[in-house]
C-alpha cells in the first residue's frame, strides 16, 4: 500500500459545523488511489470532527443545541477560563466527540452512506484557522 498525505488549512467563522467531504474527495482524486482508507485528523483541542447527516441541516443544529445544553458556558466549576467563557466548554466538547475519522474508499470514491457527510465542528465562538490532515492509504 502507498501513502498520500494532504494538509488542509480551514478558516471557521465561529461555532457550527462545516462540511469537508468534498475536500476529502479532492485529496482522494489527487492520490489516484482506487481502494483503501483515508484517515482525517484535526490538530486542535477546541474543535472536532463528526460524521453526520448532510441532507437536512436541522439535524446538525439539533446536535449542536443538545451538546451546548450538555456542556454549557459559564459553569462555575470551570477553572480553565483564560481564553473566555467558551474555552473550557470547547475542550470538553472535543473530548466527548472525535478528532479523527477513518473512511474506506473503493473505485476512487468514499464509501459514505447516502446521507453522510464529514464535518469540522467548531466549538469556539470566534474565527479560527484549523489544520486538518488527510492520510490516504491505498493503491
Amino acid at each position: 500500500m502507498a501513502v498520500y498525505k494532504k494538509d488542509l488549512d480551514f478558516k471557521t467563522n465561529g461555532q457550527g459545523t462545516y462540511e469537508i467531504t468534498d475536500k476529502i474527495s479532492e485529496g482522494l482524486n489527487e492520490s489516484r488511489f482506487s481502494e483503501g482508507i483515508v484517515s482525517v485528523f484535526v490538530c486542535h483541542t477546541s474543535c472536532s470532527l463528526v460524521l453526520m447527516e448532510n441532507a437536512d441541516p436541522s439535524a446538525r443544529v439539533d446536535l449542536e443545541h443538545y451538546l451546548n445544553k450538555l456542556v454549557p458556558e459559564g459553569d462555575p466549576d470551570y477553572t480553565h477560563t483564560y481564553e473566555g467563557s467558551d474555552d473550557m466548554p470547547s475542550h470538553i466538547k472535543m473530548a466527548l466527540t472525535r478528532t479523527s475519522e477513518n473512511i474506506p474508499f473503493r473505485n476512487g470514491k468514499l464509501e459514505l452512506g447516502t446521507w453522510q457527510g464529514v464535518f469540522l465542528w467548531e466549538h469556539r465562538k470566534s474565527t479560527h484557522q484549523r489544520r486538518i490532515i488527510f492520510s490516504y492509504l491505498g493503491n
